[in-house]
C-alpha cells in the first residue's frame, strides 16, 4: 500500500519506519513548518494550571523555570506524550480537539484555584481563553510559534506522485488541509485522486477537502493510523 503523510519528519519519522517495516510505501510531503516566535517573559508562578493546545507549545516553551507538578491540559494523547516527555507529571488529556479540552478543564479545574496559562500557536480554531474567561476563569495567552506553509515541492516528487497516487494519505490539522487543497490545485491532482482514501483528523479539517472527490473520507484520532490500515 502507498502511504503519504503530510506532518513535519521529526512528527512522522517514527511512522515512516514502522509503515516501512509493514510492507508499505511511504511518501513525505511536509505540508507545514513551525516557526518559534519570541514571547514575553513568563512568571510560572503567577499560575497553577498550564494549558497546551498542541505538541509545539510544549516543544517551544522555555522550561526551565516551570514547576513540572503543575496542573497541565493537553487536547489530545500527543500532545500529552510530549509533556510527559519533557517533565510533567500531572497531565490529564482530552479527546483531541479544543471543545473537550475546554470541558474537561471545567470538570478538573474550579475557576477560584487559581490563574491558568494557555499556551499555543499564532492561528487558533477556537478561542479557548475568551470562552473561559466567559465562565470566570481568569486565564492568559501566550503565543510561542506559527505555522508557515510550504510551497515548493521538487518537480520529481511531484512527476512520481502523479504516476502512482497514494492510496492513503493522513492530514492532521485545518492549516494542513488548507495547504493540501492549494497543493492539490496547483499541481492539478483532482481526478487523480479518486482511488485515494483521504484520513482526517475531525470533520473541520475534512470538510475543508470536501470538494475533491476522494475513494472514501475517514476521520480519526492520534494514535489509530496504523489501525485505520486494515479499515480499506
Amino acid at each position: 500500500m502507498h502511504i503519504l503523510l503530510t506532518r513535519p519528519l521529526e512528527d512522522c519519522s517514527e511512522m515512516i519506519i514502522k509503515f516501512q517495516s509493514l510492507g508499505h510505501q511511504v511518501s513525505h510531503l511536509p505540508l507545514l513548518s513551525v516557526e518559534k516566535i519570541v514571547y514575553e517573559k513568563i512568571d510560572f508562578t503567577d499560575y497553577d494550571g498550564i494549558i497546551f493546545t498542541s505538541a509545539n507549545a510544549v516543544k517551544f516553551l522555555n522550561l526551565n523555570e516551570i514547576n513540572k507538578k503543575i496542573r497541565c491540559f493537553c487536547v489530545g494523547e500527543a500532545t500529552e506524550k510530549k509533556a510527559r516527555k519533557l517533565g510533567f507529571q500531572n497531565t490529564i488529556a482530552a479527546g483531541g480537539n479544543v471543545s473537550n479540552l475546554k470541558e474537561l478543564i471545567i470538570q478538573n479545574y474550579n475557576s477560584s484555584t487559581g490563574n491558568l496559562l494557555y499556551i499555543s500557536g499564532e492561528k487558533i480554531s477556537a478561542n479557548l481563553d475568551q470562552e473561559l474567561s466567559k465562565e470566570g476563569y481568569k486565564i492568559k495567552r501566550i503565543i510561542n510559534y506559527r505555522i508557515n506553509h510550504n510551497k515548493n515541492f521538487s518537480e520529481q516528487f511531484i512527476k512520481e506522485l502523479k504516476k502512482d497516487m497514494p492510496n492513503m494519505v493522513y492530514i492532521y490539522s485545518q492549516n494542513s488541509a488548507h495547504s493540501f487543497l492549494n497543493f492539490i490545485k496547483f499541481h492539478q491532482l483532482e481526478t487523480l485522486c479518486m482511488d485515494t482514501n483521504l484520513m482526517c483528523i475531525g470533520e473541520k479539517t475534512s470538510s475543508i477537502l470536501n470538494e475533491i472527490k476522494w475513494k472514501k473520507i475517514f476521520l480519526f484520532n492520534p494514535g489509530e493510523e496504523e489501525f485505520l490500515l486494515y479499515k480499506i
